[in-house]
């Protein structure tokens, strides 16, 4: 028999579809074709597998070679079909038993030498060709730690060619020590005890990570507006299992595990340059369409500092995920959605020098330039922001405090216990969180006290609100009401609610 056979993942964003690599050697002109819509890298994986099985002293048929991947219509790219390539050619040639090939994920980029290398979106691949039936995969020795994480399949490591043919062959193979895949929050770079005063600002904070309202930091350079974002993972609740493997799967998309470790339960951290472009932020691409800033911070924390700073519609074009929770790019090879449920925190400057604030610090900048610097960040981004907060410059007092500020595992402890309480309120309904409570649902079930939806209908009579902003305060009462264990939000906690939303004094 002249046919091979085996199996592969293709990925079209986080979504994998599982797809059969025929091979039939047939007599004629030595030749090899590639069917099923393949890209130039896929196309590229001849010269690949050739050079592979000649180094590993596999043979290359001289005859007709024709390489089907089906399903035809489905687009397939990069180098991960390399090695279920070379499989399904073995098994061609009879080199190789096809017992192991019909029922096993092969994924894996082949070295001229045979060499097995690590590819990107193994975890999501894993999950498609789980949820396929299959439950078996060979994966790049590389990829073992991500891998590990689908504990429900049976994962084979391997590093080079002749070690996966003599595995096939005998059945036989070195042991691998088994990963614990119980996932650890990791050790805590950076602690809220480091920061200094900022009391207002860490009330924030903590209000913020409880409901996951987004945040803006307004302040001099140096006084603490990126210490803040940068402790904010601290205090957040860890990831659930179901959650870190979306965070995983999007950054193995993406490649970014050089800062990522795939056991993480920690909430990312994502903070591109203010120099990002559109889509950076937002995701895209001409061939591959990779996820964004916004996509990698899911789950987690997307930080902007220098905000006014960033090109011209580069914030502007976070207002659609802020809204939907995820994004949708939509290019001539396809659309693609990617999930961006995310955390947004700004820190801005009050001015171009830096040096406007209340304590009457010496600005050089006139009241102009005061305003376009400001309104850099639009009336529409600015009404989707929850907290606006003032970060003034510590004083002499401040800084020589001997004492230490809460740390962030007291400040977490607290938050947890307050989504607790949101949960349990939230347990017939489809959110989590008091962010994603819909406008339908805060005009009929979870109003706050009567008092309290007075002071704000008259704020919004005098126009001092919008009917967003409205909402938006509605939703951070009921987390300053958790944190304060109210079972309804009182006017004292809407309140505060809306002096954090327009940035006045508590």
């Amino acid at each position: 028999m002249t046919l091979g056979m085996s199996l592969g993942v293709a990925l079209v964003g986080l979504e994998g579809h599982l797809v059969t690599i025929d091979v039939d050697i047939a007599d004629g002109l030595p030749g090899y074709t590639l069917l099923g819509l393949p890209d130039t890298a896929l196309t590229e994986s001849r010269d690949r597998v050739r050079s592979a099985l000649v180094n590993c002293l596999q043979n290359w048929p001289n005859r007709k070679v024709t390489v089907s991947l089906s399903p035809a219509w489905l687009p397939k790219s990069g180098p991960n079909f390399d090695l279920p390539i070379a499989i399904a050619l073995l098994a061609a040639q009879q080199s190789i038993p096809s017992e192991h090939t019909v029922d096993t994920l092969f994924l894996g980029e082949l070295a001229l030498d045979g060499r097995i290398r690590a590819v990107r979106g193994v975890l999501p691949s894993l999950i498609a060709a789980y949820k396929a039936g299959i439950t078996t995969a060979v994966v790049p020795q590389a990829n073992y730690l991500e891998a590990q994480l689908m504990s429900e399949m049976t994962i084979i490591p391997m590093t080079n060619l002749n070690e996966l043919l003599h595995w096939l062959k005998t059945g036989q193979r070195d042991e691998v020590q088994g990963l614990d895949v119980v996932i650890d929050i990791g050790d805590e770079l950076f602690d809220f005890s480091d920061l200094a005063g900022q009391q207002r600002a860490r009330t924030a904070a903590e209000v913020s990570a409880v409901g996951g309202h987004h945040l803006l930091l307004i302040g001099p350079p140096g006084a603490g507006k990126t210490m803040i974002a940068q402790r904010f993972p601290g205090i957040l609740p860890p990831l659930s299992r179901n959650e870190s493997l979306e965070v995983t799967a999007i950054h193995s998309i993406a490649g970014g595990f050089s800062v990522r470790s795939p056991l993480s339960s920690s909430a990312p951290f994502i903070a591109p340059h203010h120099t990002a472009t559109r889509v950076a932020m937002v995701g895209g691409g001409s061939h591959h369409i990779r996820p964004g800033a916004c996509s990698l911070a899911h789950r987690g924390v997307l930080f902007i500092d220098e905000a006014p700073e960033c090109g011209v519609g580069v914030l502007d074009s976070l207002r659609q995920p802020l809204e939907s929770g995820s994004i949708t790019i939509a290019r001539s090879v396809g659309s693609i959605a990617y999930p961006a449920q995310f955390l947004l925190i700004l820190a801005a400057n009050p001015c171009p020098c830096g040096k406007f604030s209340g304590r009457g610090r010496n600005c050089t900048c006139s009241s102009q330039q005061v305003r376009r610097y400001l309104s850099k960040l639009s009336g529409p981004l600015m009404d989707r922001i929850d907290l606006r907060v003032e970060v003034e410059a510590l004083s002499r007092v401040e800084m020589m405090q001997p004492e230490l500020g809460e740390g962030s595992s007291t400040i977490r402890a607290r938050v947890i216990a307050a989504r607790a309480v949101a949960s349990a309120r939230f347990r017939f309904d489809p959110w989590s969180l008091n962010s994603e409570i819909p406008s339908r649902a805060l005009r009929t079930s979870y109003q706050p006290e009567r008092a309290a939806m007075n002071f704000l209908h008259n704020e919004l009579d005098q126009e001092h609100i919008s009917a967003r902003g409205l909402h938006k305060v509605m939703r951070t009462a009921w987390s300053v009401a958790d944190l304060a264990g109210h079972l309804i939000p009182s006017v004292e906690d809407t309140k505060i609610a809306y002096s954090l939303r327009e940035g006045i004094g508590l």
